[in-house]
């Protein structure tokens, strides 16, 4: 999920008071409430079951009946603020209530799937549709004998001579290459013995192969026409690159984690840049830029220019696959093109809540995965903490380059930490600095792999040539991540789970809240200067 710095929704009072630090982020959070109901409820109708899920949209049914009897009483009309909180609480009670009902719905459905039923010792028969591409288990090896999981939608499954039709998400965790060649869209046959789902996020089960897949179906023509693009862009790449940046690219670009090797992958997740090889909307924001500067340049039309905005939009959630991070970045991407057609001004929060809540009434599922929240809560820091912070920087005498990239850098780091503590149980300390370092290449990098994705299609040289554009940026990219890898004390490891979680909560924001008082500032800002310097001592000493 790769952040970097962009313009600002704000507002500037017209004055001659106005300059460059006076500017007051200005947000319309009206669909705010909304959007935190809709998430928290479907993660408790997903997460902790049907019933739990009929239950809460009981009790926002009623909340929403009482807000509207205020309304219709005239109680809530005595004051604009009473008003205003009696409409926006009903709103929420509402939307909230059809997504708890939705929630539990789709959790019914799961817990009464027939392929539950079926003995753990058992062995079917399933047809299933793969949905993405093989990702590896990096943990379990290399070779033959490295794990690959593969989610996908149920068609259906034979048992004891019975052929049950019908959908479902499952998960299969199989090892051997040709599990590792599977393309989504593709339906294939296998055998396996079900078992129990790891987590509960409408997962159905979790499939044990004991059989090679075989295809029985056809690849949609928008498939075939995706995967030729990253092969053509994996190829290219390896001809005109070293083998490390060779790897490296795809992954920016697409997504295509496929040829990145385990040691890159390994210096990405110490230095905390993972983020960067999963598609996010930074790659979108460039691409539309691009597109629309494009048309600009040829002098187009505003509705020829939306037009292929919106066709580059499609086209790359297609080639990236529609992982919860792209999908959540196209969704806001679309709601910004709806912002354009019918001439509104364009905000960032509304469009990230409704990308949210749209996805929500989609993807229920989307609720309880880690990269959904986390891409969700990086945008979240880019538009409510990074402007005021950025802008802080800059009123104590920061140039705006620097103060905006350490203030983005912060203030993704600050929101997605207790996220990425309570999964891993580890804490990148360099990952502020390796962030910043970096964050100037990626642009370059995704616009000149783009470029070369689509001359690769129809001339390889061309793709090439422009791929060696990329050397120095992707060769600065690495540097920075070997580097941060390097650095002893880089990585640490904390509490994990749901405590750990909670404590790097209750620690950021301490911290955020201790910053703003002078004193404290001055005092951490001393020790932390003589612990690095202590640090740097200790290291030359070593």
């Amino acid at each position: 999920m790769s952040v970097v710095p962009g313009p600002a929704v704000r507002e500037r009072a017209v004055g001659p008071e106005d300059d460059a630090v006076s500017a007051v982020p200005v947000l319309d959070a009206r669909l705010l409430p909304a959007t935190l109901t809709c998430w928290l409820v479907t993660i408790l109708a997903v997460g902790a079951g049907w019933v739990v899920g009929v239950v809460v949209a009981l009790g926002l049914a009623l909340l929403a009946l009482a807000s509207w009897g205020l309304l219709w009483t005239g109680i809530a009309r005595r004051g604009e603020r009473r008003r205003v909180v009696a409409t926006v609480v009903l709103g929420a009670a509402l939307i909230g209530s059809a997504f708890a009902c939705t929630g539990a719905w789709r959790e019914y459905r799961v817990g009464e799937h027939p392929l539950r039923s079926v003995p753990a010792a058992a062995t079917v028969d399933v047809v299933m549709e793969p949905g993405d591409d093989p990702k590896p288990v990096r943990s379990s090896g290399s070779g033959a004998g490295r794990l690959w999981v593969v989610r996908g939608e149920l068609r259906e499954f034979r048992y004891r001579d019975r052929v049950v039709r019908g959908g479902g998400a499952v998960v299969v965790l199989a090892a051997g290459p040709a599990w590792a060649e599977l393309l989504p869209g593709r339906p294939i046959e296998f055998r396996a013995r079900p078992a129990p789902a790891r987590q509960r996020d409408l997962t159905v089960v979790t499939l044990r192969p004991v059989g090679e897949p075989a295809v029985v179906g056809p690849l949609p023509w928008w498939q075939a026409a995706a995967d030729s693009v990253r092969s053509d862009l994996v190829a290219a790449a390896g001809r005109a690159l070293a083998p490390a940046p060779a790897g490296l690219l795809p992954a920016l670009v697409v997504g295509d984690t496929s040829a990145l090797s385990d040691r890159v992958h390994d210096d990405f997740v110490t230095a905390g840049l993972q983020h960067l090889t999963v598609v996010s909307g930074a790659n979108f924001t460039i691409l539309l830029t691009v597109v629309l500067a494009t048309t600009r340049l040829l002098t187009l039309g505003p509705r020829l220019s939306l037009i292929g905005a919106g066709i580059a939009l499609v086209s790359f959630v297609i080639i990236a696959r529609p992982d919860p991070s792209v999908l959540r970045a196209a969704a806001m991407g679309s709601v910004t093109l709806l912002a354009l057609l019918t001439g509104r001004r364009k905000q960032a929060l509304p469009a990230l809540c409704a990308a949210v809540i749209v996805l929500l009434a989609l993807w229920p599922a989307l609720a309880v995965q880690a990269g959904f929240a986390l891409s969700v809560l990086a945008t979240g820091a880019l538009l409510l903490l990074a402007p005021s912070w950025a802008d802080h920087l800059r009123a104590h005498g920061w140039w705006r380059l620097p103060a905006e990239l350490v203030a983005v850098a912060a203030a993704a780091f600050a929101v997605t930490t207790p996220v990425t503590v309570a999964l891993s149980g580890r804490l990148s300390l360099v990952a502020v600095a390796a962030n910043i370092l970096v964050a100037p290449v990626i642009a370059p990098i995704t616009i000149g792999g783009a470029l070369a994705a689509v001359a690769a299609t129809c001339w390889g040289s061309l793709a090439q040539l422009i791929l060696r554009t990329t050397g120095p940026p992707l060769w600065w990219l690495l540097t920075v991540a070997t580097e941060a890898a390097a650095v002893p004390g880089a990585e640490v490891t904390v509490p994990g789970g749901s405590t750990g979680g909670l404590l790097a909560a209750v620690s950021v924001a301490g911290g955020i809240v201790a910053l703003r008082l002078p004193r404290v500032r001055r005092i951490l800002v001393a020790m932390a200067s003589g612990l690095l310097a202590a640090y740097l001592l200790l290291l030359r000493l070593g």
